[in-house]
């Protein structure tokens, strides 16, 4: 009787480190950043960055920014980088209306095989609307990056008013 109630002692044990490891992989799993790959549009760029900055802290904190950071051209990299700096521009007064917005729209302007841009309207958390002028390139050079849109240019915010 010892043995068994042993071994049921050390299968719950067992159990229970199985289900802790699970939900620390499946944690993992959601945290997981969208890589930039040839495969992905220029329209689905900029979705894939705006549904990041929607759901900034979702699975963790400044998830949202680091998705954007990903998608950012290198030479907007090397300006607005790195990370840590790029993370404190977003949340400053300029574009902090991206963060955790409640919608946003995205009109295609312009597409030729190099350049995208888009009117991209923002209804921030405070109701108020904001319109973005939003670029993407190509990546024209050798590397990882090859042939990926990236995002190149974000405008200042314009406001556009209440939606109250």
């Amino acid at each position: 009787m010892k043995k068994i109630i042993k071994y049921s002692f050390f299968g719950l044990i067992y159990l229970f480190i199985v289900f802790i490891l699970a939900i620390i992989f499946l944690k993992e799993a959601d945290a997981e950043i969208i890589k930039p790959n040839n495969g992905i549009e220029p329209y689905q760029v900029v979705k894939i960055v705006l549904r990041g900055l929607k759901n900034n802290d979702i699975p963790k904190k400044d998830n949202g920014i680091e998705q954007t950071w990903e998608f950012a051209h290198p030479n907007n990299q090397k300006y607005t980088g790195p990370l840590n700096r790029f993370i404190d521009m977003l949340k400053g007064q300029s574009y902090r209306m991206l963060l955790n917005h409640i919608d946003h729209k995205i009109i295609e302007v312009k597409l030729t095989n190099s350049i995208a841009s888009y009117e991209v309207t923002v209804l921030d958390i405070n109701k108020k609307y904001y319109k973005f002028n939003w670029q993407v390139e190509k990546y024209r050079k050798d590397g990882p990056l090859k042939g990926c849109w990236l995002t190149t240019m974000v405008s200042a915010p314009i406001t556009l008013g209440s939606s109250i």
